[in-house]
């Protein structure tokens, strides 16, 4: 028998203000993407004066359908809760996934390749 190595999700969370940003370093998987759905969700019900929250995914490692799932639902939930959502420092794999499924512009705020827009 085989053993796969474990998948790993490590938050880093810092905010300011009405500002809070959460790095992602590791897999956004079937096995780790609740823990990043659970810390967003109990931000956006303890922080009511959040405006925007920023997910660093310089850190981010595989991301399948469950991760893309959970992005998708906390864009809905951010949505809901009037938060503007920055998806920061994206690897060029996680612009692909999401150009292939047709979620970028709605995850991003912007057409895939257009000029990034300065952080507000």
């Amino acid at each position: 028998m085989t053993t796969l190595p474990p998948t790993h999700l490590q938050l880093t969370l810092a905010g300011t203000g009405d500002r809070l940003r959460i790095e992602i370093d590791g897999d956004l998987d079937y096995d780790t993407a609740d823990r990043l759905l659970d810390t967003v969700t109990a931000h956006l019900a303890a922080r009511p004066d959040l405006g925007h929250l920023h997910l660093r995914c310089a850190g981010l490692g595989v991301t399948d359908s469950m991760g893309l799932s959970i992005l998708l639902m906390i864009r809905r939930r951010t949505m809901a809760a009037d938060v503007r959502l920055h998806l920061e420092d994206r690897p060029a794999h996680l612009d692909r996934l999401l150009e292939i499924t047709g979620t970028f512009a709605y995850l991003t705020g912007s057409a895939p390749g257009a000029p990034k827009a300065p952080e507000t």
